[in-house]
């Protein structure tokens, strides 16, 4: 596959460092572009991919085209390269340019497929939301759903429940890392050394998510076997639903839905 991205912010670099890192293309079979060519270059000699001067050099290299431009971007960016875009797979990874948007543009002759990866793909464990709805050949979206699936766990969900969706992993990221930093604090609080402090809740969350999706047992379940009678972490839980624990995180999301 040769790959082109449009548009090399935060998302964009961890898709471009997790696919070289971990997937299945050569950081030669990777150009970008972007209006900031000074910061494109620095990026480039950073992640390893080829910097494209201009977005008509990009797209005559790449058979697919991966769209992580901001979304007010997207009109001007569409604009200019309409025209050029005959043939090739489209990858929108911009916020609300979704399968019906995309087709509301009537850009003919292209093959379109949305996808909403959260920033840990840089680390081989994101999680890529991908919209039912599309129009890529069969064939096409299994190898590159293959691509994706290389930087994280990929799940299909149609148009409707997208929204929810990406509420939960794209901002879960900044939610989980509240939490690590909550109890960093507390075992800082109680002498350990702050970096051993991050290093040990990191760990900690990380293994209780791994069993859970390894086993596919209730998180509940999962919590009472840590739980023995009048024990400690009992003790911690009951503290958790007091405070409201629960309830805090259900409103999160339900802030982001409102929005």
């Amino acid at each position: 596959m040769k790959i082109g991205f449009i548009g090399m912010g935060n998302m964009a670099q961890a898709l471009v460092s997790g696919f070289i890192k971990y997937g299945r293309v050569k950081a030669q079979g990777l150009k970008a572009f972007a209006p900031n060519q000074k910061k494109l270059k620095e990026n480039a000699d950073k992640i390893g991919f080829t910097p494209a001067a201009t977005l008509p050099e990009l797209l005559e290299d790449s058979d697919i085209i991966i769209l992580a431009c901001k979304p007010y971007q997207m009109d001007t960016v569409l604009g200019e390269i309409k025209d050029l875009l005959k043939g090739k797979a489209v990858i929108s990874v911009a916020l609300g340019w979704n399968f019906k948007k995309w087709e509301s543009e009537q850009i003919k002759d292209t093959r379109f497929q949305f996808v909403m990866p959260n920033v840990p793909v840089c680390t081989g464990e994101g999680v890529l939301i991908f919209e039912e709805e599309n129009s890529l050949f069969d064939g096409e979206r299994t190898d590159i759903m293959k691509l994706f699936e290389s930087v994280g766990l990929i799940t299909e969900l149609p148009s409707r429940l997208i929204g929810i969706g990406g509420a939960i992993s794209g901002c879960g990221p900044a939610f989980v890392n509240m939490f690590i930093e909550a109890y960093a604090d507390a075992a800082v609080r109680y002498g350990i050394p702050r970096d051993k402090a991050y290093e040990l809740v990191s760990a900690t969350l990380m293994g209780a998510a791994r069993m859970q999706l390894m086993t596919g047992e209730h998180p509940a379940v999962l919590k009472d076997k840590v739980c023995s009678p009048a024990g400690s972490t009992i003790k911690g839980v009951m503290a958790l639903e007091r405070e409201g624990f629960r309830r805090a995180c259900q409103t999160s999301i339900d802030e982001i839905m409102k929005s």
